[in-house]
């Protein structure tokens, strides 16, 4: 991927952002949010989204997926951000199908990515267990057993956790920092117990708490010494997609201000004559086109499997969120009172942008993971 989208990513982002105005516009998250839907998404949209090959875009073709990039996977999150999509498009399509692609037995992947591919599997990733993100901060234990493992620990901030079929728990096996493996869990195991979280944002996550829960030597992904790796790069892709999706709600909310401005009268003129709220748009809008760089060159190096991909990640998610923040912030302002009022539209996109914003790390923790990979 370049930093201009060729012919075939245009016609995909087209078609993705058609095919997410018709089916699942913000109205249709106020409509889980007012149903108290039990799920928190639409399965049956999350089927169609799977047929479209969404779920598929980072599985390989031999097991049921297209084998795109991240780029490809990007542009798909972007849209997602513009109308606040509620799907396991992160948990179960780019964390859980890249990990198990990367790190997976060849009986794994088969059993497994196509299901996901398919959109008739659910697995969700299951690695952080304070307030903030910080995967290398793995307390949960896994004791060898005779016969495989015994885990407990808690998780949390396990996204769509609540409907997951299966997990991937990350644990400590030793006391080094590299003892760390995954291991796949059945959401009905005995022991594992799983908590929905009700969140700002109306999405969906859940905390989980692992009390003597057994597991087999085959339900182990990968070994200790290629976990963190694997680990480290399905975490780049992530928060990538993530910023993406940063990015398709802060420019959704810019555009809905920009149009507010041109419509709204007070005193008989409109407000978008005023100067002074001229001078602010104009640098969101310079804001928001240099996030948009930054973020097509991280999903591009990592889609060219560049050595200093995590550095462009941790700059455009660092980036990306301070602009979020920006944009966000002012666009509530410039919407005036009616922008805190649940008529209209606008505080969504305040909500999801906070919750987006702290997703696999917010600015100070990017921030400082560039300045670590740059050795200072």
């Amino acid at each position: 991927m370049s930093m201009v989208l060729n012919e075939e990513q245009i016609q995909l982002q087209d078609a993705a952002k058609k095919f997410i105005s018709e089916r699942s516009p913000v109205s249709a998250l106020r409509k889980l949010r007012d149903e108290k839907n039990p799920d928190g998404l639409d399965k049956t949209l999350w089927k169609e989204m799977a047929e479209l090959g969404w779920a598929g875009i980072l599985i390989n073709e031999d097991f049921g997926g297209l084998g795109l990039g991240p780029a490809w996977m990007g542009l798909i999150s972007e849209e997602c951000g513009r109308a606040l999509c509620a799907t396991p498009l992160m948990s179960s399509a780019i964390l859980s199908a890249n990990l198990i692609q990367e790190l997976g037995t060849q009986e794994q992947k088969e059993n497994l990515l196509s299901a996901i591919a398919s959109g008739e599997l659910i697995i969700s990733l299951a690695v952080d267990e304070g307030a903030h993100h910080n995967p290398q901060a793995i307390q949960c234990k896994a004791e060898k057993t005779a016969d495989g493992f015994t885990l407990n620990g808690k998780k949390n901030f396990v996204l769509d956790g609540h409907i997951a079929d299966k997990f991937i728990v990350v644990a400590k096996t030793g006391e080094k920092p590299s003892d760390v493996s995954l291991f796949l869990i059945d959401a009905n195991t005995t022991g594992l117990s799983v908590t929905r979280n009700s969140m700002v944002d109306f999405h969906n996550s859940a905390q989980l708490s692992l009390d003597n829960v057994t597991v087999k030597k085959e339900q182990q992904i990968g070994t200790s010494e290629n976990t963190i790796a694997a680990l480290d790069s399905t975490l780049n892709i992530a928060a990538a997609c993530i910023t993406a999706e940063t990015l398709g709600a802060t420019a959704e909310a810019f555009e809905r201000v920009v149009e507010y401005l041109k419509t709204r009268t007070q005193f008989d003129v409109l407000i978008g004559s005023f100067q002074a709220l001229q001078h602010r748009a104009a640098d969101m809008f310079s804001e928001i086109e240099l996030s948009k760089s930054v973020v097509r060159k991280a999903l591009s190096s990592l889609e060219n499997n560049e050595a200093d991909a995590g550095r462009y990640v941790s700059m455009a998610k660092a980036l990306m969120n301070d602009t979020a923040q920006l944009v966000s912030n002012e666009s509530i302002q410039m919407f005036g009172g009616i922008g805190m009022t649940d008529e209209e539209e606008i505080g969504f996109f305040l909500k999801r942008i906070r919750v987006l914003t702290h997703t696999f790390g917010n600015a100070s923790y990017h921030k400082k993971r560039y300045a670590d990979l740059n050795g200072f």
